[in-house]
């Protein structure tokens, strides 16, 4: 059968916006890649008038605390009142309508987890300053994507929440030409969504569709149902045809695809050494079935049709990738740009406050002492009552702050990420690849000045290892002391990967984090103590190797010898880190290989694999 014809991005778009106006809580919401201009704010503006005039539309900004995002105690309120009153956070307040959620590929994860809580469970729960209660609220997300660089995406349990991905971040503003869908069509269409069927039939094709595509969230299924209905009821059905089916399909699995299923038509080939078949001899009986017949389209199964649909709107880039054999990146956490998270005292992003004393050093959060000691002043004010005949009560106190209303602020701040070089400078290394580790180095630390990393030189030749260059952010002195390298002398391999071992935990106690990448031929000829032993060198070499495996340090190894050793690929299994045999590669591909292995693991969160060959 003939793939369809592929639609206009922007069509598409309107065909995602319409669903989901008819179906905002159910199918979750539309993660929305485009810059911010004037493409993305027309189909915006589309969104809400397309929606009941009631329905509300709320902003989540980027900095959002617990309170404005979930509802606390009203501090304001709460201190006219003399009573606890509760405050309404923005989730509560969007109950039926719409969240705005700007900048999504830089939330935390911690916001993420809670929206996503909200939209799992309809209701928000608050059980903290004092008091509990329940807020239901049911309501639809946007999350507006704008990463320009591929160590930014949107949390994956936001993402994995929403039913449609729509990327419009190249599409000019001539093509946006569409209109949105009428209001009252959507108003109708909900009215009458819980009365669309979906038999057994549509829904076996669905789920086969999703299994053949390799998507494996039943939550991308449920999606797809729910758009299918919603597309039967903007039809003015009361059951799901395949169109609808076909149309869910596009939207919510085209974007999420693992894999390109075979053709199930396709015929293998015939051996080349095998002769073409001899014609058939004539016959004057008419040719019942031509052999270039194709299958009508009616007599494929409902599955197959589906399907096809869905493989005609695969953008051509993922499409190209499937084929390949390589999946597409799959969202990560904001944790590995450049560093992890980390808990500090007085210095980086607001993350919240806690129960402490101010006079450790750390600042008073005021307000979140006030909202503390709120709920307690009618207590306290009875208490000063009573005390008072005793001549024990303080005239003219408006509040009473006792110490374990005290809270201070607690920060997040990036750790930093020391890239630490180690060199092979030895004879054999300077005669065949020096040259090119080099200038491979050179590159790699301009990408981490790039990524306001930290930057380390080890050189280990000779008797044993220098620190060419202590961790540093400068590039200048960085390349300074890479050009003045010199090579020549014996290999001591054991050597160089102690000082790395060591710069490593250096680093590690300052609580930053640390990638070693050894570029190295594995030939050791000398022992830890300098004398040139070979087979005592080797034996060194994965001892060492062991003693940093159990570190836990983040590590590469490049064979750059001119034949693959087993006995660096041995040296990096000891280590526990990447192996990498390039004995053929210039300078740009051995950065570009550095570049690639250390932003998988720094992504991955630092869980090293052993031996891994290339």
């Amino acid at each position: 059968m003939p793939a369809p014809a592929p639609r206009s991005p922007w069509a598409d778009a309107m065909d995602t916006l319409a669903l989901f106006a008819v179906d905002p809580h159910g199918l979750g919401g539309v993660l929305l890649r485009a810059r911010a201009g004037p493409v993305r704010d027309r189909w915006l503006q589309g969104l809400r008038e397309a929606l009941p005039a009631s329905a509300p539309v709320r902003r989540i900004p980027l900095q959002i605390g617990d309170g404005r995002l979930l509802g606390g105690l009203d501090l304001a309120a709460t201190l006219n009142a003399g009573r606890p009153v509760a405050e309404r956070g923005l989730l509560a307040e969007v109950d039926g309508g719409i969240a705005l959620v700007a900048m999504a590929e830089r939330i935390g994860t911690g916001i993420a987890a809670k929206i996503a809580a909200a939209l799992d469970h309809a209701e928000i729960r608050i059980e903290r300053e004092g008091f509990s209660t329940l807020l239901p609220t049911r309501f639809g997300v946007v999350a507006l994507d704008e990463s320009a660089h591929e160590d930014e995406s949107v949390p994956a349990a936001l993402v994995e929440r929403l039913a449609f991905l729509v990327d419009l971040g190249d599409l000019p503003l001539r093509e946006a030409i569409e209109p949105a869908p009428d209001r009252d069509a959507v108003e109708a269409a909900r009215a009458t969504l819980p009365s669309v069927l979906l038999d057994d039939e549509m829904l076996e094709a669905l789920c086969g569709t999703a299994l053949a595509l390799g998507i494996d969230s039943p939550r991308a299924t449920i999606a797809a149902i729910r758009a299918a209905r919603a597309s039967a009821a903007l039809a003015g059905r009361d059951r799901v045809l395949e169109a609808d089916a076909s149309l869910a399909a596009r939207l919510v699995f085209a974007p999420r695809a693992t894999r390109i299923p075979a053709d199930p038509q396709a015929e293998p080939e015939p051996p080349a050494e095998e002769p073409p078949p001899p014609p058939p001899p004539p016959d004057d009986r008419p040719d019942e079935s031509p052999p270039d017949e194709q299958t009508p389209a009616e007599d494929q199964p409902l599955d197959d049709r589906v399907l096809e649909a869905v493989k005609a709107a695969i953008p051509a880039g993922l499409l190209a990738l499937l084929q390949a054999g390589l999946q597409p990146k799959q969202a990560r956490s904001a944790g590995g740009r450049s560093g992890a998270m980390q808990r500090g005292q007085r210095r980086g992003r607001p993350a919240g406050s806690r129960p402490g004393d101010p006079r450790s050093g750390q600042r008073l959060a005021v307000v979140d002492t006030l909202r503390a000691a709120a709920p307690w002043q009618p207590l306290r004010k009875r208490e000063r009552e009573a005390s008072a005949g005793a001549g024990m009560a303080r005239t003219g106190r408006r509040i009473d702050v006792r110490r374990d209303d005290f809270r201070v602020q607690r920060y997040r701040e990036r750790a930093q990420t020391t890239t630490i070089f180690a060199v092979d400078a030895s004879g054999s290394q300077a005669l065949n690849r020096l040259a090119e580790a080099k200038g491979a180095v050179e590159l790699l630390l301009a990408d981490c000045y790039v990524r306001r990393d930290q930057v380390a030189l080890i050189a280990f030749r000779g008797p044993g290892a220098e620190v060419v260059l202590p961790p540093t952010r400068s590039l200048t002195r960085a390349k300074r002391s890479l050009a003045g390298l010199p090579g020549g002398g014996g290999t001591p391999l054991a050597s160089g990967i102690d000082a790395s071992r060591l710069m490593a935990d250096s680093v590690r106690r300052k609580g930053d984090s640390a990638v070693l990448v050894m570029i190295t031929d594995g030939r050791g000829n000398l022992a830890r103590d300098g004398r040139p032993d070979r087979e005592r060198a080797q034996a060194d070499a994965l001892l060492a190797a062991a003693e940093l495996r159990l570190c836990g340090v983040q590590a590469l190894l490049i064979d750059t010898g001119p034949r693959p050793q087993p006995a660096a690929e041995k040296i990096a299994a000891a280590m526990g880190a990447c192996y990498l045999a390039l004995p053929y590669a210039d300078s740009a591909a051995l950065s570009g290989a550095v570049r690639q292995v250390v932003a998988s693991e720094t992504a991955t969160g630092g869980r090293s694999r052993q031996g891994r060959g290339t």
